[in-house]
């Protein structure tokens, strides 16, 4: 990994970014920025709570303002909520970053999304229709994680870079 471009992990809930991250960025021997950490941090909420008391709108927003924040920081590995590509200041600031998209099918992340309570409660394929132009648009890499395993999947990443 060139030490002047950062790394930021996208895909829909339940593809392993935070997972893959961590172990990404242990190997990389750089920090990890993830979204949920940041809203717990500076909202004192999670997506979830976010999303059932102040809206949709207001969670992407914040999880936009997390991914900017990390992109002008030293270069790290950035967990970023799907949302984000939605923002085109996201997409064009993402330029800047190698991108991996972290893929699986829709009952595949359905079933992963139920197995945690931060998560809002959206549906994989509403998600997917929304977002995926855009996880096409700025992916350099795209992996699916269906049955590759997280160690598996960061040591794809690493010697992609």
């Amino acid at each position: 990994m060139s030490k002047n471009k950062p790394v930021v992990v996208i895909g829909l809930m339940g593809s392993g970014k935070t997972t893959v991250g961590k172990l990404l960025a242990r190997e990389l021997g750089v920090r990890l920025s993830d979204s949920d950490p940041y809203l717990r941090g500076r909202y004192g909420a999670s997506a979830a709570e976010i999303a059932k008391a102040e809206g949709a709108d207001v969670l992407h927003e914040r999880e936009s303002e997390h991914v900017l924040h990390a992109l002008t920081e030293p270069p790290q590995v950035i967990a970023a909520a799907a949302s984000t590509v939605e923002d085109p200041r996201v997409r064009e600031a993402l330029r800047a970053a190698f991108v991996v998209w972290l893929d699986a099918p829709d009952e595949i992340l359905a079933q992963r999304m139920r197995s945690s309570d931060h998560r809002p409660e959206f549906s994989p394929s509403a998600m997917r229709a929304r977002r995926e132009p855009y996880f096409l648009q700025v992916a350099d890499l795209r992996l699916d994680v269906s049955t590759a395993t997280p160690e598996n999947t960061a040591t794809t990443i690493y010697e992609a870079l």
